[in-house]
């Protein structure tokens, strides 16, 4: 267990040994029965997330919380649409963009999936000041950022 005030290298040295766990515990998260067919990928789980807590959204407000290209969300969207996961359908404003959806019969099985991940951050998150969650988050994204910059990886 880490001291209160690591030092960066302390701090570094924790979140090295620390984040293959966290990625190695959140890939053993079961699919829930009604969705293994369907060959989810944690890229889906974002994108399901995504509408799950923010609601129907159009390919581009998906494509941006997402940080990838349109086109990459489009391709996911045709896929998950094509097996029943997700639905399509013009926005009643504006006829040109389409707004996704979870499909009503695959939503409970989505909210089960991601409970367990969601209850977690929820624990961790609870008794943490608003400006300390803000530092968490932020400090994973500036990880996120650097490890892309230093491997090159697109998105």
């Amino acid at each position: 267990m880490p001291k209160d005030e690591p030092t960066v290298d302390e701090g570094v040295r924790e979140m090295i040994l620390l984040m293959p766990r966290l990625v190695a515990r959140s890939k053993r998260m079961p699919v829930p029965e009604q969705l293994r067919d369907f060959a989810l990928t944690p890229r889906h789980l974002s994108l399901l997330a995504l509408l799950l807590y923010d609601g129907p959204s159009a390919v581009k407000d998906l494509a941006d919380g997402l940080d990838v290209a349109s086109t990459t969300v489009s391709l996911m969207v045709g896929d998950l649409s094509r097996q029943g996961i997700l639905q399509r359908h013009e926005d009643e404003q504006d006829r040109r963009r389409t707004i996704v959806t979870i499909a009503d019969e695959h939503r409970e099985a989505i909210e089960s999936w991601l409970s367990a991940g969601a209850g977690a951050w929820r624990t961790a998150f609870e008794p943490l000041k608003p400006a300390e969650r803000a530092l968490v988050i932020n400090a994973l994204l500036t990880f996120e950022r650097e490890t892309m910059a230093a491997t090159k990886q697109p998105d």
